[in-house]
């Protein structure tokens, strides 16, 4: 990695809900990928003295996908998300890098279904700049995970061999944050 950018931000940023992301992809069947988004998310990026801090939060139950309404259903389910005991999938770092040729590292903590785990996560960051609406700034992060470490076990053997859904999951989340009103 390039040498550590000098502190880009101050303050504390919210993510613009509309055109921000949460989404996630897995392999199913082993030919296509399976796509989902969680469009019920906020996340905040504090910046001080001490670094910077990225904070998130997406509601379960807000899960969208584009599949048939069981299939959601079953995502919801204890199976998958299990929603009704853990509403909320949760994010928080404890180091997050950043170069100046927009480069970034992250390290922090993934909460799904009350278990946490550490997570790296790896991206690009534009900003501070000025846009029509005032100050913005850019986060665009991807991390995989095995879905066995949050207690997503399920799988159905596929009629020729091999799984059903995959182990690993993508992660993909953009966000456009503006700074917060005090």
């Amino acid at each position: 990695m390039p040498e550590i950018a000098t502190q880009p931000f101050t303050g504390t940023y919210r993510a613009s809900p509309v055109p921000s992301t949460f989404a996630f992809k897995i392999r199913h069947s082993g030919t296509f990928w399976f796509r989902g988004v969680m469009p019920e998310a906020e996340a905040t990026l504090r910046a001080g003295d001490d670094g910077l801090v990225l904070e998130g939060a997406a509601k379960v139950e807000s899960i969208s996908v584009f599949e048939p309404a069981e299939l959601r259903a079953h995502l919801l389910a204890p199976d998958f998300f299990e929603a009704e005991r853990h509403p909320e999938v949760s994010f928080r770092s404890t180091d997050l890098r950043l170069d100046d040729g927009g480069c970034l590292d992250l390290d922090g903590e993934l909460t799904i279904k009350g278990i946490t785990r550490p997570i790296k996560a790896t991206g690009h960051w534009t900003g501070p700049r000025q846009a029509a609406f005032g100050e913005i700034v850019g986060l665009s992060l991807r991390a995989s995970f095995d879905r066995r470490e949050f207690a997503f076990d399920w799988q159905a053997e596929m009629p020729d061999g091999g799984d059903a859904v995959g182990w690993e999951v993508d992660l993909e989340v953009d966000l456009l944050l503006m700074p917060k009103a005090p």
